[in-house]
């Protein structure tokens, strides 16, 4: 299990929200409380989460980022491609990351694996609290009628609760879609 972050996308209503925590550890030391670990790409078009080891991620962002150039803004592909690349590249397989990507239409996981999974219910953890944040955000949407944004942001605040790799400074972005 990768440590060290929370990241949560949910799709509700109009809306596609994606989020995540603040905070940097190394071993078992805080080096950072506000980091940023959602980016807009492609024109605020697309959202990505991202968690993992932050050079990793970095690099893997910046390929994602390619691979939208690319393929013109087909997230489908952008992703399918990018995950296939990950997995056969000699350099990339080692990377140690995981991608949340949230579009208009699509949310994906995107793994080293090879995968590339879209969720069911339109919710998507990942990183250490991410479990957390999923399970929060199922009863948020089953339970209330908050906003995709306001399940994301709640969510993230439980996972902060429960995950020492996580903690309460949350950035949240949204799609109208």
């Amino acid at each position: 299990m990768i440590k060290g972050t929370t990241i949560l996308s949910v799709r509700k209503g109009k809306q596609a929200a994606i989020g995540g925590d603040g905070q940097v550890t190394m071993n078992d030391t805080v080096l950072k409380h506000g980091a940023v670990k959602v980016q807009e790409l492609y024109d605020g078009l697309v959202l990505v989460g991202f968690a993992g080891a932050t050079a990793d991620s970095l690099t893997l962002l910046d390929k994602f980022e390619g691979k939208l150039k690319e393929y013109s803004g087909n997230v489908k592909k952008a992703a399918i491609e990018l995950a296939k690349t990950w997995r056969t590249d000699k350099y990339l397989r080692n990377l140690e990351a995981l991608l949340n990507v949230v579009s208009r239409k699509d949310s994906f996981l995107i793994s080293g694996n090879g995968d590339v999974i879209t969720p069911d219910d339109g919710i998507i953890g990942i990183g250490s609290g991410g479990d957390y944040a999923v399970a929060a955000a199922r009863a948020l949407i089953a339970h209330s009628d908050l906003s995709a944004e306001e399940i994301v942001t709640c969510a993230l605040g439980i996972a902060g609760d429960l995950c020492v790799y996580t903690n309460k400074d949350i950035t949240v972005k949204v799609l109208e879609i």
